[in-house]
């Protein structure tokens, strides 16, 4: 077996869009730590895989389809075999939300709304992004050498919560605030799970290694950042050597933060709490590292579908209201009410040109460990089904991956008892009630399509009847 690791940067600069909302703001020059692609080859002999990690809140389909082209061209490894996922930290690069051109055919209102009043990709950083992409790509498959790889889980269950609550009134809030005495229960459940694929050259060193855990990117270190994915990856390089590069894919976390509701004491955001998740995932990620048997994780394989899901349109009333509500001065209205107007009337402007969202589907198989990947913030619990419904012996979700359609939140949170942020109706948010359920069934046809590999074991002990001379003597009491 084979595999390469390589690492290029792409920390925006300032004055560019931070994304992560959905209105503007800007990096500053203060930069906490660099933001960067982070690229695995892994090749059986037959077949090739790709596996990248970008530290940005989403990347869009076009880029990765663009990508994904001129890898296949320069190195072979087809398109449909890399998986390109975004970390979804909210202190990086503008290289998601409202991408360049998007809204062109819509009015002189929606363009002005989407281009000036919106968070909105850099045509400039996007097209150096995915340069940085491919270069990284090739470096990894260019480096590629023998190795022995390994596959293990571990369980950090301290720095991540579902941040949706059912309250006394019977309806859901996200964040509803701290310790707020209506609070009843949280409304889903999180996945401490932490997911890693190791591999170590002939000498017993550390190349590379894949991690997946499901937690928002948003501790907000100060100034630009990779979030918590920087401490994850000090935290690796500190136990195993400061060559390793470090693959993050983010799990199914669409309703799971660091911030914990029910905890007066909790350490939410900022520097302190960066070092908090990241370290502990990372000191997670190594125990699993060093307790893993390396050895071979074959096959490798891909398979990928498109699903093309229907978008939720806004009833005449609500898009009316909409259309009256964002032609006036926004200090003039609830700041939340205009917010979800604009997108509402984008929204509209988007399904004129695209009803349907092209959905797609991957699942990589590496040996005994799956990643089935969508482009969606996907809540935990469809997480959970994905794992709950495999029959690999390690099977890692991942959002946010090849494209981004925004939250897809459970059938439940959409239901009588439902509601918070993530279920509003947005240009970013908006696939048919039902998306989340087709995307797991999907998901676990691809699963089925694929054979699970051994997992490498070290090699087996035989019964002794001879016991240690030392061991085997009668007590002396005198």
């Amino acid at each position: 077996m084979k595999a390469g690791f390589a690492e290029t940067d792409i920390t925006p600069e300032p004055g560019m869009e931070r994304p992560g909302g959905y209105g503007k703001a800007y990096h500053n020059e203060n930069v906490h730590d660099p933001c960067k692609i982070r690229s695995s080859v892994f090749d059986d002999g037959k077949n090739r895989v790709a596996l990248v990690g970008i530290d940005t809140l989403a990347v869009p389909r076009s880029f990765v389809q663009n990508a994904r082209a001129k890898i296949q061209q320069v190195c072979g490894i087809p398109s449909n075999a890399i998986l390109v996922g975004a970390s979804h930290s909210h202190s990086a690069g503008p290289l998601g939300m409202v991408l360049p051109g998007e809204y062109d055919h819509a009015s002189p209102l929606v363009r002005r709304l989407a281009y000036e009043m919106s968070s909105c990709a850099d045509p400039e950083y996007v097209e150096f992004v995915e340069s940085q992409l491919v270069a990284a790509v090739i470096e990894a498959d260019d480096s590629r050498m023998d190795v022995k790889c390994g596959v293990g889980s571990g369980c950090e269950d301290k720095v991540a919560f579902n941040r949706r609550f059912l309250m006394k009134n019977g309806i859901t809030y996200t964040h509803p605030g701290k310790c707020n005495p209506d609070i009843v229960e949280p409304a889903g459940p999180t996945d401490p799970e932490v997911g890693v694929i190791g591999a170590w050259d002939a000498e017993g060193k550390l190349m590379g290694c894949v991690v997946n855990f499901a937690c928002h990117g948003t501790t907000g270190p100060g100034g630009t950042s990779a979030d918590w994915i920087y401490y994850l990856e000090q935290v690796i390089r500190g136990a195993m050597g400061d060559q390793a590069v470090v693959v993050f894919l983010n799990g199914a976390c669409g309703d799971v933060t660091q911030v914990d509701n029910l905890d007066p004491y909790g350490i939410d955001f900022g520097e302190r709490s960066a070092r908090y998740v990241g370290g502990r995932v990372g000191a997670e990620a190594v125990k699993v590292l060093v307790s893993i048997e390396p050895g071979d994780l074959v096959p490798v394989a891909a398979r990928t579908k498109i699903l093309p899901v229907q978008r939720r349109k806004p009833d005449p009333e609500h898009l009316q209201r909409a259309l009256e509500l964002v032609q006036r001065d926004p200090s003039e209205v609830d700041s939340t009410e205009w917010t979800f107007a604009k997108e509402t009337v984008m929204l509209d402007a988007l399904i004129q040109k695209e009803p349907f969202a092209d959905v797609e589907l991957q699942a990589i198989q590496i040996g005994s460990a799956i990643f089935l990947a969508n482009p969606a913030e996907f809540f935990c619990r469809y997480g959970l089904d994905l794992k709950a419904g495999s029959q690999f012996p390690f099977t890692f979700p991942v959002e946010l991956a090849n494209g981004c359609v925004g939250y897809v939140p459970t059938e439940e949170a959409m239901g009588e008892h439902g509601g918070g942020y993530e279920t509003r109706l947005t240009a970013y948010s908006n696939l048919e009630i039902g998306a989340g359920r087709l995307i797991v069934s999907a998901l676990r046809n691809l699963a089925r399509r694929l054979t699970p590999g051994e997992v490498p074991m070290p090699p087996k002990t035989e019964p002794r009847k001879t016991p240690w001379s030392y061991g085997s003597v009668p007590p002396e009491l005198c």
